[in-house]
């Protein structure tokens, strides 16, 4: 998987990592890949979920490593 572009969101509090997420992608191209990357735990599940009422979908699983993650979506 070829990642398209990087948010780098470690230190941002929720909401802000939906906020970001969200604005980001919908300006990127259909099928292209957003690598997320925060530190905010609320985050970790409301990232996916507010991306997937919008229309993306995740491209694989989160990657979770000590008290960061990666989140792929696709736009």
């Amino acid at each position: 998987m070829t990642v398209d572009f990087t948010l780098d969101l470690l230190g941002e509090s929720c909401p802000y990592p939906v906020i970001y997420t969200l604005e980001t992608l919908r300006d990127m191209k259909k099928g292209q890949i957003l690598q997320v990357i925060s530190d905010c735990p609320s985050a970790f599940r409301n990232v996916p979920e507010e991306v997937v009422k919008h229309g993306y979908t995740m491209a694989q699983e989160p990657v979770k490593t000590s008290q960061q993650f990666s989140l792929f979506i696709r736009a």
